[in-house]
């Protein structure tokens, strides 16, 4: 069967041949699409860190702050609270992640298990999942038997159990990333605050952290595919909220002590 070219917008695309075994076909080539799919591990615990690193740090500042310590006092403790808040991102993020790791390894142990004890009724399970997807079961027969003959363990991981290199467990990536992020984030009032004047800081950590939120939403929006101005507005949003309350509960505790 000859070649019949692909057109889009008057232009042809290249064709590569199918193997053998479907006789003498073409398929486009098609170019590799950007999905923001591989981002998530990373992109979730860098944002979150960063976030919490603005808004714990900014807080903690404008609570001391509004408590009327000392500049020094207020300085040691956004410090403090940047190394302790660091620290317990990084231990969260790799218990947490770890323990999901843990639960993929062992779903995968079992998995080799039941391939090695019961490969046909594997196979089965497979061609089973392939058609309550929509394949005819003649076709899923195939799928499931060329899968498996090639990666079997990947063939049922993916679609049996749902993991996928993709989305894999990173325990120590995420704690990284977290711990990197939040003091990254940290250092941004923190900054503010050592060089912001004593009767002008509460307004210019206030005014500057909301910016920094209102930019980490958009760049978190626009890096993972979403509505960067609806991300913006969303993280401001709490983030003024969780501000207001500790700067108040600050304003409160320093008055009555």
């Amino acid at each position: 069967m000859p070649a019949v070219p692909w057109r889009s917008s008057g232009s042809q695309r290249p064709t590569e041949e199918f193997p053998p075994e479907f006789g003498n076909h073409k398929m486009p080539v098609r170019a590799k699409e950007l999905h923001h799919t591989g981002r998530i591990g990373w992109l979730r615990a860098a944002v979150l860190g960063a976030n919490d690193g603005i808004l714990s740090t900014s807080s903690l500042v404008l609570g001391v702050a509004a408590a009327h310590a000392t500049h020094s006092n207020i300085v040691v403790a956004g410090v403090a609270g940047l190394v302790a808040g660091a620290m317990s991102m990084a231990a969260g993020e790799y218990v947490s992640v770890h323990s999901q790791a843990d639960t993929e390894e062992a779903e995968l142990n079992l998995e080799r298990a039941e391939l090695s004890a019961d490969d046909k009724g594997e196979q089965k399970e497979l061609t089973a999942i392939y058609v309550a997807r929509g394949l005819e079961p003649a076709l899923a027969k195939q799928v499931a038997k060329q899968l498996m003959a090639h990666d079997a363990l990947g063939a049922h991981a993916r679609d049996e159990l749902g993991i996928s290199e993709t989305f894999r467990a990173r325990p120590i990536q995420a704690a990284l990333a977290s711990a990197g992020s939040f003091a990254l984030g940290a250092a941004m009032p923190l900054l503010v605050t050592v060089m912001a004047p004593a009767a002008g800081l509460i307004p210019l950590v206030s005014a500057t952290s909301l910016v920094f939120l209102a930019l980490l939403g958009g760049l978190a929006a626009r890096v993972g595919g979403a509505r960067v101005v609806i991300g913006a507005i969303r993280v401001t949003f709490w983030g003024a909220l969780a501000m207001a309350i500790t700067a108040g509960v600050g304003w409160l505790f320093g008055s009555v002590l």
